[in-house]
């Protein structure tokens, strides 16, 4: 088994925000979270924008920063599409855990609280959140993709031999030291899968909490329906990868 770096406490969490074309659910979100989540903590919400963020939802931003000095921190981006958002942002979290979540109302802010508080439990695994458990649920899902979904999931944890139900819902939190080792690769939104699959590949402990997925009502999604079949390349190469390649060279 390879070793990779632990963390024996969750002191504090940096907040993961990717935003293109979110301002009203962007601010939706912020407020639930700073009314839900102690304040001690919350190390940092990391907003993350890129070249193509609106101009109101940079508008919106600029409001919060004003409004949550010290708690808001903003970076623009410079790797393209989601995954480049994320992985720059993994390397500038200042908190012991990070939490990567969508800026969109997709992921239910209130959850946050939840994840530290299970994350508390045991501060070197992921707490991953599940539509697929009970007392989780999707909203806005078309047949179609549910069916996709749920044989992807069961594919899934076959191959790697876990029992989590839900691989891809972007929903979770990690010590940051552990995302700061891991070598990622992806850019797009496999990314999303890659930060799962990656660490269970290493032997990371991973537990899940139900949660629920609600279709975004502001903006338009950057991911299309055909690209998800990229996740299975992702899947596949990270399964089957020796485990020191996951890991940077310096470790």
């Amino acid at each position: 088994m390879i070793d990779y770096p632990t963390t024996a406490q969750l002191s504090s969490v940096t907040i993961i925000l990717p935003v293109m074309n979110e301002s009203l659910s962007l601010r939706q979100t912020i407020e639930i979270i700073l009314r839900d989540t102690p304040k001690e903590w919350i190390r940092e919400i990391l907003i993350v924008t890129d070249r193509k963020t609106a101009a109101e939802s940079l508008a919106a931003i600029a409001e919060l920063k004003q409004q949550h000095v010290g708690v808001i921190v903003v970076h623009q981006q410079q790797l393209p599409f989601l995954g480049g958002a994320v992985r720059e942002a993994f390397d500038l979290a200042r908190g012991s855990h990070v939490i990567l979540m969508a800026s969109d109302l997709e992921t239910d802010p209130k959850d946050v609280r939840l994840l530290i508080e299970e994350e508390r439990k045991k501060p070197a695994g992921i707490v991953t959140a599940s539509r697929w458990q009970m007392a989780g649920h999707f909203h806005g899902y078309s047949k179609i993709k549910l069916v996709c979904n749920w044989l992807f999931q069961r594919f899934f944890s076959v191959l790697y031999g876990t029992r989590l139900t839900d691989m891809t819902f972007a929903y979770r939190i990690f010590p940051t030291q552990l995302v700061q080792a891991i070598r990622w690769e992806e850019l797009r939104h496999p990314f999303l899968f890659e930060t799962l699959v990656k660490p269970l590949r290493l032997g990371v402990p991973v537990t899940e909490i139900p949660s629920i997925w609600r279709a975004r009502t502001e903006g338009e999604s950057q991911n299309t329906f055909f690209r998800n079949f990229a996740y299975f390349k992702t899947g596949l190469t990270a399964r089957f990868a020796p485990r020191r390649s996951l890991l940077k060279s310096k470790l």
